[in-house]
């Protein structure tokens, strides 16, 4: 078996250094007159990875100097409701980004709510002008995990031109913004993309020729050893949470790669947990500062 000297793309590191950036930044802004980043989240019922997600990004909120406000609403909220929830946000001056945690409830259209959001206060780039301006190359908030994986492949100064890459899912949070980023005229990017699916034929063709693959499908270990070439950069999204008998709790988190046979094979890996998580804290915090500043107009 081909053994390749494989990297680790670390998210503790990279989130480190770019959270320090972020708090000299903020003190900068505050130094000249600037008034700190203030993030709004809204949680709807208790689902509790949802639970976990929102109150990571409060305690980073706090770590970096920015204000957070977690608004809490119950899972029978009607979509009204909470649209007009969001449209106060809109209207309130002291706020500057505004997140919505998804998933939502059945009932109430997570489109309808993201549109609602006012777009100069979409720090998770999930607006339709701000996918709009994406396309175009137009300065504007970025999708935060794909904004995190830009962040990630810039620090490790990868220079992905040229390289053939596959995005394994094209969901409008992770596969399709990335496959937009990776093309287009910028490092990094500069990539001949091809985005894959659950309704790809022979996947593995595609794959197999990929230097850079990025899995965001949802799939415990999908991406195995054998669907990938020697020396290739593995950036896997998922986080799945598996059975094991040996943990504590019972079970334990994967991700869309089967990380122990992969790694070996690769010249770069993410791992998970540790990897692109911690990454997407990241973009969202680079987003929410940009919007303060944007908003104040200095």
């Amino acid at each position: 078996m081909y053994i390749c000297h494989m990297q680790l793309l670390d998210g503790v590191l990279v989130s480190a250094h770019i959270k320090e950036q972020i708090k000299t930044e903020v003190k900068e802004w505050q130094a000249g007159g600037g008034k700190k980043p203030h993030l709004a989240a809204i949680l709807v019922g208790n689902n509790p990875a949802s639970e976990a997600y929102v109150g990571s990004k409060v305690k980073h909120c706090e770590e970096l100097g920015f204000d957070s406000t977690l608004l809490r609403f119950d899972a029978a909220i009607t979509e009204q409701d909470l649209i007009k929830e969001v449209e106060r946000l809109n209207n309130d001056d002291n706020i500057d980004g505004i997140l919505v945690q998804l998933p939502l409830p059945g009932h109430i259209s997570g489109d309808s709510v993201i549109n609602a959001i006012a777009q100069g206060k979409d720090v998770d780039g999930f607006h339709p002008v701000s996918v709009g301006k994406m396309l175009l190359g137009q300065p504007t908030f970025l999708p935060a995990t794909p904004y995190g994986i830009m962040l990630m492949l810039e620090y490790y100064n990868i220079n992905t031109a040229g390289m053939n890459c596959v995005v394994i899912g094209r969901s409008n949070i992770v596969g399709t913004p990335m496959t937009i980023l990776m093309s287009r005229n910028a490092n990094p990017g500069n990539a001949t993309v091809t985005m894959c699916h659950s309704k790809t034929k022979n996947l593995k063709e595609f794959t197999l020729n990929a230097d850079i693959i990025i899995a965001a499908i949802g799939r415990p270990k999908y991406v195995t050893a054998d669907m990938v070439k020697p020396g290739a950069i593995i950036i896997d999204v998922g986080i799945n949470r598996i059975d094991d008998a040996s943990k504590k709790s019972g079970s334990r988190l994967v991700g869309d790669v089967d990380f122990d046979n992969v790694a070996p094979l690769c010249s770069y890996i993410t791992p998970v947990p540790k990897g692109v998580g911690l990454m997407t804290i990241c973009g969202l915090m680079k987003n929410t500062l940009l919007a303060a500043k944007l908003r104040t107009g200095k």
